[in-house]
């Protein structure tokens, strides 16, 4: 009777409270893709993707029928291209963007994520070469994800790589202006960032890792927001129990599919990100959860303190449902992503101040928020700088993904379509951030960083 009451319940969550897999990712190391010649190099790039994940699909899709459990997105990350091209003696990294794309397409995917740079402390060639090819490579492909991690609790914040992103995503966005800036909302800067993070744009395979491993991303903002529904006169510590309990029956679902699928494609099971990752669907919110709490306009007082109880409960569920609990494993808050985030920042109950204050207790920072296409570079590297202080203070992952949308200022809207969804332009700080960004150099480690 248990079972069957356990199934129903899992039934209902699926089809009434948008419960799914958000994505199964499968990592693969380009390690042995090396050469100097980089033409060389790209073809044993492709062939190696598209031998390991040339099942990927069909096998989530074959999971989907065979549990009832929808499967999102299914995606690849792989080894930082920067170290894989730095072999080479070539400085335009954009052909290895477009086989990374070539692959993508030819298995099917969604995404790939690994176009990337890791720079806490200073960079190669091969570094520099990447960065500076990001704004085309984005351009010119479809699937293709990028990140660069400036910072870590360790290393403290490469404030030239700071510098430069500032810039970069200013022509990210400018070459993409058509299409009100996407090419922005496939690159991710990071402080902090993981190896094994399943979701988009910022996931790649740290060389940590397994040859070949299959990430899940498991999401359920709905379920949890049904859940608090039930118990509107509990008070915050019942609600917290009553989201961990929530969380755990999301995490074994993801635990199920993610064993599964890694078990039919003979690739060792990796981690369960249990991030409460929003869609622009109705009833698909993180914000929604936050107001069902008790906050008015998710945005308003009580706001970070019911999202660092959220975080924290979803975590510990999640950590009791699944041993192999990883990635970034939060709530996420990204503003065009979330019909709530959508609507707060629409009715000016959302700033970008307090959606830096809400970073400090969760995944994982300031994300898909568009912003007017004449802010400059330099102000969108202070905000890079400031998020990154956050997380390599906290020693936790944060990062941001901003859109500069050319020809579109406060009050208009930035339409990107799927799950990208709308994103309302919000307003920018005018204070002149260009000196504070001229000084380079380094911001060192925090004293707590001396940890042996």
């Amino acid at each position: 009777m248990a079972v069957y009451k356990d199934i129903i319940e899992t039934v209902r969550m699926i089809e009434r409270e948008n419960l799914d897999i958000r994505t199964i990712t499968m990592g693969i190391s380009l390690m042995d893709c090396i050469d100097s010649d980089g033409k060389r190099a790209r073809k044993k790039i492709y062939d190696k993707i598209t031998r390991a994940a040339e099942h990927l699909v069909a096998q989530g899709e074959r999971i989907e029928t065979e549990l009832g459990i929808p499967i999102v997105n299914k995606r690849i990350s792989v080894t930082p291209i920067s170290l894989i091209a730095g072999a080479t003696a070539e400085t335009d990294y954009v052909p290895f963007a477009k086989t990374l794309d070539d692959a993508a397409k030819a298995v099917g995917v969604n995404f790939i994520g690994g176009f990337s740079a890791l720079v806490p402390k200073g960079f190669t060639r091969g570094d520099l070469n990447l960065i500076n090819s990001i704004p085309e490579a984005l351009a010119k492909t479809e699937r293709v994800c990028s990140s660069v991690n400036v910072g870590s609790t360790k290393a403290g914040i490469n404030m030239d790589a700071v510098s430069m992103m500032g810039e970069i995503i200013k022509r990210c966005a400018y070459l993409t202006r058509d299409q009100d800036g996407i090419g922005a909302t496939k690159l991710v800067v990071f402080c902090n960032a993981v190896d094994d993070n399943p979701f988009m744009a910022g996931a790649y395979h740290g060389i940590g890792q397994p040859d070949t491993v299959l990430h899940v991303g498991v999401s359920g903002p709905g379920v949890v927001k049904v859940a608090i529904e039930k118990h509107r006169d509990a008070s915050l510590d019942q609600l917290a129990e009553i989201i961990k309990k929530t969380a755990f029956k999301i995490t074994r679902a993801g635990h199920l599919v993610g064993t599964t699928v890694a078990e039919r494609l003979h690739v060792p099971f990796g981690i369960l990100d249990l991030s409460l990752a929003p869609t622009p669907a109705i009833g698909d919110s993180v914000a929604r959860i936050l107001e069902e709490m008790g906050v008015e306009h998710c945005g308003g007082p009580g706001t970070t303190a019911a999202l660092a109880m959220l975080n924290d409960a979803v975590k510990k569920g999640g950590i009791m449902a699944s041993s192999s609990v990883g990635g970034l494993s939060g709530a996420f808050i990204p503003v065009s992503e979330d019909e709530g985030m959508i609507e707060a920042a629409r009715a000016g109950h959302i700033s970008l101040e307090k959606l830096e204050a809400m970073t400090c207790v969760c995944s994982v920072g300031l994300d898909m928020i568009a912003i007017p296409g004449d802010t400059p570079a330099t102000t969108l590297s202070a905000m890079i700088a400031d998020e990154a202080a956050i997380g390599m203070i906290n020693a936790k992952t944060t990062a941001v993904r901003l859109i500069p949308v050319y020809g579109k200022t406060i009050g208009e809207e930035a339409e990107f379509g799927g799950l990208f969804g709308t994103a309302p332009i919000m307003a920018v700080n005018s204070s002149d951030a260009s000196a504070f960004i001229a000084r380079g150099g380094r911001i060192p480690a925090p004293v707590h960083s001396f940890k042996n």
